[in-house]
Protein backbone atom coordinates (compact mmCIF):
# COMPACT_ATOMS: atom_id res chain seq x y z
CA UNK A 1 0.00 0.00 0.00
CA UNK A 2 1.31 3.37 -1.18
CA UNK A 3 0.74 6.70 0.29
CA UNK A 4 -0.98 7.55 -2.99
CA UNK A 5 -2.94 4.91 -3.54
CA UNK A 6 -6.49 5.58 -4.31
CA UNK A 7 -8.90 4.06 -1.03
CA UNK A 8 -12.58 3.27 -1.31
CA UNK A 9 -15.38 3.76 0.66
CA UNK A 10 -18.15 0.56 1.57
CA UNK A 11 -21.21 2.50 -0.21
CA UNK A 12 -18.39 2.59 -3.31
CA UNK A 13 -17.66 -0.92 -3.35
CA UNK A 14 -21.10 -2.04 -3.10
CA UNK A 15 -22.29 -0.20 -5.58
CA UNK A 16 -19.56 -1.31 -7.56
CA UNK A 17 -19.70 -4.91 -6.82
CA UNK A 18 -23.40 -4.67 -7.09
CA UNK A 19 -23.71 -5.92 -3.39
CA UNK A 20 -25.37 -5.18 0.16
CA UNK A 21 -23.29 -2.59 2.09
CA UNK A 22 -23.52 -5.33 4.85
CA UNK A 23 -22.03 -7.86 2.64
CA UNK A 24 -19.25 -5.98 2.01
CA UNK A 25 -18.26 -4.83 5.39
CA UNK A 26 -18.48 -8.40 6.59
CA UNK A 27 -15.68 -9.13 3.55
CA UNK A 28 -13.39 -6.76 4.39
CA UNK A 29 -13.58 -5.57 8.40
CA UNK A 30 -10.87 -8.08 8.99
CA UNK A 31 -8.70 -8.05 5.99
CA UNK A 32 -5.32 -7.26 6.46
CA UNK A 33 -4.03 -3.39 4.85
CA UNK A 34 -8.12 -2.50 5.50
CA UNK A 35 -7.85 0.95 7.29
CA UNK A 36 -10.84 1.28 10.04
CA UNK A 37 -11.83 4.13 11.83
CA UNK A 38 -13.76 3.70 15.22
CA UNK A 39 -13.18 1.11 17.71
CA UNK A 40 -14.70 -2.00 16.47
CA UNK A 41 -15.51 -3.24 19.89
CA UNK A 42 -17.74 0.01 20.51
CA UNK A 43 -21.60 -0.49 19.86
CA UNK A 44 -24.07 1.98 20.49
CA UNK A 45 -27.36 -0.41 20.85
CA UNK A 46 -26.94 -2.92 18.28
CA UNK A 47 -24.98 -1.79 15.61
CA UNK A 48 -20.58 -0.71 15.95
CA UNK A 49 -20.37 2.61 14.54
CA UNK A 50 -16.70 2.52 12.95
CA UNK A 51 -15.52 3.69 9.35
CA UNK A 52 -13.91 1.53 6.26
CA UNK A 53 -11.66 2.51 3.88
CA UNK A 54 -10.17 -0.44 1.71
CA UNK A 55 -7.01 0.28 -0.73
CA UNK A 56 -7.41 -0.65 -4.38
CA UNK A 57 -4.85 -2.87 -3.74
CA UNK A 58 -7.11 -4.98 -0.81
CA UNK A 59 -10.07 -4.38 -2.94
CA UNK A 60 -8.04 -6.02 -5.95
CA UNK A 61 -6.96 -9.43 -3.44
CA UNK A 62 -10.35 -10.00 -2.64
CA UNK A 63 -11.95 -9.97 -5.95
CA UNK A 64 -9.18 -12.36 -7.17
CA UNK A 65 -9.53 -14.71 -4.10
CA UNK A 66 -12.83 -15.07 -4.51
CA UNK A 67 -13.32 -14.80 -8.55
CA UNK A 68 -13.88 -18.51 -10.47
CA UNK A 69 -11.27 -19.57 -12.39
Amino acid sequence: MSPTEQFFTVPEIAKQLRLDRHTVTSLFERERGVVVVGNPETTRGPRRYRTLRVPASVLNRVISRMSVR
